[in-house]
């Protein structure tokens, strides 16, 4: 896998709306402790968990624990993978756009 040797792939981990939203709350925070997290849901506190678990295993959530309570940050670095892979396509669809209108305009003359 990556350099985090991580468990789990990125894109799976990013798959889900409630995990996407749990990566934000924390790009948004330095660091927030489950209860927190768990208020921003219609869910309980083992499903939250659940969630952060899988971003945990794709190396994107740390954890540590502060007396009793757990706190997670947001390691942003594994989603440089995605960002290249749209990149990639992003370059891909201005080429063939650009190419597009190079046929269109020839079309119209």
């Amino acid at each position: 896998m990556s350099e985090n040797n991580q468990l789990r792939d990125v894109y799976d981990a990013i798959a889900d709306p409630t995990r996407r939203q749990l990566i934000r709350l924390l790009a948004e925070a330095e660091e927030l402790p489950l209860h927190e997290l768990t208020a921003q849901f219609q869910m309980g506190r083992t499903a939250v968990s659940k969630h952060l678990t899988i971003l945990k295993e794709a190396g994107l959530v740390l954890d540590r624990k502060v007396g009793r309570e757990t706190r997670f940050r947001l390691n942003a670095s594994p989603l440089r993978e995605i960002q290249d892979w749209v990149a990639f396509y992003s370059k891909f669809w201005s080429t063939n756009m650009l190419n597009l209108n190079k046929l269109l305009e020839e079309e119209e003359e």
